[in-house]
């Protein structure tokens, strides 16, 4: 306690953080697993389990701290940890600089969620979250406004999303495993949980939840188109990261209609895009680190476990029935359209194109990786990985298929969340009826699948990818200018700034200093001219001084 301030570092264990406690052991137990084998010819090892672990007690304080202070103490732990793993092999410049990379555009958002913690404080008297919960009745709509906003900018920055998501595709830098573990499933939904454990604040602050639901429609846009050109399959799938978050940013930005939703689709993707993030991990391991897509080609007959479970994250992803995420993201499409107005035909329809997009680049990557002819260098010699890799793989892989229709059967995990958010009311006259969602999205899916399967089956991929292409293509690659723009509007104008205050330092600051000194060495060098030794030239000048002295009383008192 600090004068009238007073926090209890206490934990709380309900509905929501158990959903969250749950999928971070869990999948990371089988991580841990998995990494045994990974990691088991990597000197360093030991310091990778260190930082993992970390890493892992920091996730479950966030998610099991009573307050935004205890939430935010977990909060820095996982961004640090991360970090960590970023640049594990910092030998490398470039992995170095992807950690830092990640690290500021992190701080960008922790900034959000210390100043929203300020005004809650401020405003309310107090950070916990039952105690906001309980005085945000008495707090003004443009507080609860302000705080809204804050929370929604440090989501944007832990789960990468829009404008803050740039980071998430430098962040394969590091071992796979933390890409599965870190950039997959637990950290990067962080965002998703702070927006649904602050429910409260968000639905008496429609301004600040509607936000959120157009930030979260904005990145699973982005995060689409950007996958659409990467060729690299990490970061192919840290840009399907990117906007399956998008979507749970979107249910959790629908209010008391999506946030059970929101969290559904967590948990299934947690399960697929971990399992994916493990295959691509076996992929590299058997094709001697090799992560370029266009160097595969046929592996699916050289490592056909890696390719079954992979291929069922697939069909999940992409929403096919019965899989995981046919259930959860339907879910988030039919309450977006049930938002009602333009707001719910805009969300809508910018969930389906998201839905077809995904189709179209996870087929993209499924073909170029495991079907066709083998376009890999003679040297490589793919493999399939040994049981401890690929069984953590079946498991996830178990979870793509069944964890759907266990969430969805009997509205389980909605239930089950009913006393941490507050439920939605019966809808009257729904925009599109929930058969009707999932025929529309289940057709752009075809349609997704059929033009990747045109455009790249039975069709010669080069080995260096094309510069003949077109400028949306040239564009996606540079993934939609974000580094461009973040370096003529911030970096420049920073640099800029920066070189300003330096001309200022050294021509007003050190200037004066500078002249000071002049000042000082000039009386100096004058006041020497009097020191000449000769007993003679002190008497004259007591002499004048005298003359002076007397002169000046004699004006005085005249």
């Amino acid at each position: 306690s600090v004068g009238s301030f007073q926090v209890d570092a206490g934990l709380m264990l309900d509905q929501l953080s158990i959903c969250f406690v749950l999928l971070i052991t869990g999948v990371g137990t089988l991580i841990h697993i998995y990494s045994i084998a990974y990691m088991s010819h990597d000197l360093d090892r030991r310091r990778f389990f260190a930082f993992l672990n970390l890493f892992i007690a920091a996730m479950l304080l966030l998610v099991l701290g009573d307050s935004y202070l205890n939430l935010y103490v977990g909060w820095e732990g996982v961004g640090l940890a991360s970090y960590l793993l970023i640049g594990f092999w910092n030998q490398k410049p470039t992995y170095a600089t992807a950690a830092k990379k990640a690290f500021v555009a992190n701080r960008v958002g922790d900034m959000g969620l210390s100043l929203a913690i300020m005004i809650s404080f401020a405003t309310l008297g107090t950070v916990s979250f039952a105690g906001v919960k309980e005085h945000a009745g008495q707090a003004s709509t443009g507080a609860l406004t302000a705080i809204g906003i804050m929370l929604l900018v440090a989501a944007t920055g832990k789960s990468a999303q829009f404008p803050l998501q740039a980071w998430l595709g430098d962040a394969m830098a590091g071992p796979t495993p933390v890409s599965a573990l870190i950039h997959a499933a637990t950290m990067v939904t962080a965002g998703v949980y702070l927006i649904t454990r602050s429910n409260f604040i968000f639905d008496a602050a429609p301004t600040a939840q509607l936000c959120v639901a157009i930030i979260g429609a904005i990145t699973l846009l982005f995060g689409a188109v950007v996958g659409t050109a990467k060729d690299d399959i990490k970061k192919a799938l840290a840009a399907s990261t990117m906007s399956q978050i998008g979507y749970m940013i979107l249910g959790a930005g629908l209010g008391p209609a999506g946030y059970a939703f929101a969290i559904m689709h967590l948990l299934t993707h947690g399960f697929f895009k971990a399992g994916m993030f493990l295959g691509a991990g076996s992929v590299m391991h058997g094709m001697d680190d090799e992560v370029n897509m266009r160097r595969y080609g046929g592996l699916g007959k050289f490592m056909p476990i890696t390719f079954a479970t992979f291929g069922l994250g697939y069909l999940a992803i992409i929403g096919v029935p019965p899989f995981a995420g046919f259930y959860s993201k339907d879910k988030i499409i039919e309450v977006a359209f049930n938002a009602g107005g333009i707001k719910g035909i805009t969300l809508g329809s910018a969930a389906l194109l998201g839905a077809a997009i995904t189709a179209f680049y996870m087929t993209r990557v499924v073909i170029l990786t495991f079907v066709g002819n083998k376009r890999w260098a003679e040297k490589a010699h793919p493999h399939e990985s040994p049981a401890l890799m690929w069984l953590p793989m079946v498991l996830l892989a178990v979870g793509s298929v069944a964890s759907g229709f266990i969430f969805t059967h009997g509205n389980s995990l909605k239930n089950w969340l009913a006393p941490v958010v507050e439920q939605s009311p019966v809808h009257e006259g729904e925009l599109l009826k929930p058969a009707v969602v999932s025929v529309l999205a289940l057709v752009l899916v075809i349609l997704g699948v059929g033009l990747a399967v045109l455009k790249y089956v039975r069709k010669d991929i080069p080995l260096v990818a094309p510069s003949d292409v077109s400028i949306f293509t040239r564009i996606a690659r540079r993934d939609l200018l974000q580094d461009d723009f973040n370096e003529a509007v911030f970096m420049k104008t920073g640099q800029g700034i920066t070189r300003a205050l330096v001309e200022t330092d050294k021509s007003i600051v050190d200037g004066a200093v500078r002249g000071v000194a002049r000042l000082v060495r000039g009386s100096g060098s004058a006041l020497r001219l009097t020191q000449t030794g000769f007993v003679r030239s002190y008497a004259m000048w007591i002499l004048v001084g005298a003359i002076g002295l007397v002169a000046a009383i004699w004006v005085v008192t005249l």
